[in-house]
């Protein structure tokens, strides 16, 4: 039986101050084995990311089918108010949770993390410096590769093939390269010259590195809304971050890029003395009102996807064509193939 009327019924929801949702899915089953310093792992993370963002940040945590221990931690979090959102699941997988975190939200930027990232100051202004330099960027990875400059990537490539914007630069910050290869347990992860360059836009003072990272990246929100599937069947790899965040970001008409310098860690799953030490380095301090970034809308094609993401990447990513158009992109022609072996 309903007496009386609802009062919130017919009411328009209330636009809030947020603009930048971050998302963090969570799996820590139990401490035993991989998972054994995992939540000392989470503590950076979640500790890094509360010390580094902006008033205007929407933090969501996807409780992905964790232990009781992280159950209660998270509902401290939420209880303590220090972040928004709190969704708990069983073990649907990384991708299905990140669905769940989009499902009922709607801010113009949204990061997506893994629960093993340290975020270094500013990574949210050199984000969005990147997407404000360049129109078409519609997924920014605050921590650059120089060996992402193949996966989807096609598009800016076509667009700038003949442009002096297009370049190899050296890279501004070599140790940032290096400890991605050690937080994945290898040292020789990049080879000497992809220490030394990466590929870059240029627009006025900004470069951008062509290519995007997964375990860090904040995307257009408008990309997440055109038919992206529902779930995935993998809990975690396969073709679930391909479906759910690369191509939905080449179909949109927009580029795949990563800030110049480094702007967090990848930790792994083994704590380091180096971690604390760098947290202890991080002060909340007074934040100047964010503005922001303004984002262009960009038309896309199907035609102009099939071109260049389709047709364009075949013929520019042959083994025999990619040497010619890294030295045309100026590598020097003496370092072109030790740079293309991973």
């Amino acid at each position: 039986m309903r007496v009386g009327f609802n009062p919130h019924k017919d009411q328009i929801q209330q636009a809030d101050d947020y603009f930048h949702q971050v998302i963090l899915p969570v799996y820590i089953p139990s401490f035993d084995g991989y998972f054994k310093d995992s939540f000392a792992i989470l503590k950076y993370c979640i500790d890094s990311l509360l010390l580094t963002v902006h008033s205007k940040t929407f933090i969501t945590i996807v409780n992905n089918g964790s232990c009781e221990t992280i159950v209660t931690y998270l509902n401290e979090l939420l209880a303590a108010q220090k972040i928004h959102e709190l969704l708990h699941t069983s073990n649907i997988g990384k991708m299905n949770a990140v669905l769940k975190g989009l499902s009922g939200n709607d801010f113009p930027l949204v990061t997506i993390a893994d629960s093993d990232v340290m975020f270094l100051p500013d990574w949210q202004m050199a984000t969005y410096a990147v997407f404000e330099n360049f129109p078409k960027a519609g997924a920014v990875c605050p921590t650059p590769s120089s060996r992402s400059y193949k996966t989807y990537t096609a598009n800016v490539l076509w667009d700038y093939f003949w442009s002096r914007k297009l370049q190899f630069t050296a890279v501004k910050n070599p140790d940032g390269l290096k400890a991605f290869g050690h937080s994945v347990g290898n040292e020789n992860f990049y080879n000497r010259y992809q220490l030394e360059k990466y590929l870059t836009l240029t627009q006025g003072n900004t470069k951008a590195v062509i290519g995007a990272g997964h375990y860090l990246a904040t995307y257009r929100s408008e990309i997440f809304k055109n038919k992206l599937p529902k779930h995935t069947q993998y809990r975690l790899g396969g073709t679930s971050e391909r479906d759910i965040l690369d191509i939905p970001v080449v179909k949109s008409g927009y580029y795949r890029l990563a800030t110049e310098d480094n702007f967090a860690y990848h930790l792994g799953n083994v704590t380091e003395p180096w971690m604390a030490d760098t947290l202890q380095t991080l002060t909340k301090s007074a934040v100047s009102p964010i503005k922001q970034p303004v984002l262009k809308a960009n038309n896309a094609t199907k035609i102009g996807y099939w071109i260049k993401t389709k047709l364009f990447s075949r013929l520019l990513f042959n083994k025999n064509i990619i040497p010619l158009f890294f030295k045309f992109k100026g590598l020097p022609a003496n370092v072109v193939q030790s740079y293309l072996k991973n």
